[in-house]
């Protein structure tokens, strides 16, 4: 558990970052490479490393080099950890708000029997 917890805690770390979310959003369409993803945005190459470098540490992206072109690729079952755990969160919440339209329907009824 302590695994998933921390993986978690890294996919959501890289996913903080407004750069970085859009590259996944970008590698959603498909592989592309450094060059590619890096061309709209203002920041030097050393820096848009970093937001991909970060992007390898937790296991969202790969990056392969063929040559002098490194290509990255989403890893979308990592991204697929994070849905589910929305899913469950969701699921909880929606348990919560069942359980509360019970409680108020409840009291309502018993308001009046008064």
């Amino acid at each position: 558990m302590a695994n998933y917890s921390t993986s978690l805690d890294d996919t959501f770390h890289a996913l903080a970052d407004p750069t970085r979310r859009s590259v996944i959003a970008r590698l959603a369409n498909g592989s592309a490479s450094i060059k590619e993803l890096a061309q709209p945005y203002d920041l030097g190459l050393p820096s848009f490393l970093k937001h991909i470098k970060v992007l390898e540490a937790c296991g969202l992206v790969a990056t392969i080099k063929v040559g002098r072109v490194r290509t990255c690729q989403l890893n979308r079952e990592k991204l697929a950890a994070a849905e589910k755990w929305f899913e469950d969160q969701r699921k909880i919440w929606e348990s919560r708000y069942d359980n509360l339209d019970n409680l108020l329907v409840t009291l309502k009824g018993e308001q009046h029997e008064s």
